[in-house]
């Protein structure tokens, strides 16, 4: 499954959405060699990208419409991630601008490797592109 927009990013990072519905959503991702630290896990940015696209995803799951943009996000780092990782993001709750969401990475033997919670503020939908970049952050910085 697609994320139906193009992220350059995300597709550089080669995540593969799989959940996308009812607060949900789920994010395979192989990490590949340039994805590493220099203990050969998982670099910590690329992990709290895949669990802020599994959150922002489980917030736009209610509401296909709408775009989201993350307010804050705080992630906890358990144990080194390796080999083929699964994000699981959840709704937790949802205001008419706000969404309170949460995600965890697994890896391939079922344990959790990092943990994050995060707020996402509801925009409607922005054309990508550089000529929208300074609209996407007038609507952020109006509230």
């Amino acid at each position: 499954m697609n994320f139906g927009i193009d992220i350059p990013f995300v597709s550089l990072l080669g995540f593969d959405l799989t959940l996308f519905e009812g607060g949900r959503s789920q994010i395979d991702y192989w990490p590949k060699p340039e994805h590493l630290n220099s203990f050969h896990a998982t670099h910590g940015g690329a992990l709290m990208t895949l669990l802020d696209v599994a959150m922002a995803r489980a917030a736009r799951s209610v509401q296909q419409d709408m775009g989201v943009v993350t307010v804050e996000m705080k992630t906890s780092f358990m144990q080194p991630a390796s080999g083929k990782l699964i994000a699981k993001g959840r709704l937790m709750h949802r205001t008419a601008t706000m969404a309170f969401t949460e995600a965890t990475v697994y890896d391939s033997e079922g344990r959790a490797c990092a943990h994050a919670t995060g707020t996402f503020k509801y925009v409607k939908g922005v054309a990508v592109g550089p000529k929208n970049v300074n609209r996407l952050n007038t609507v952020i910085s109006t509230d």
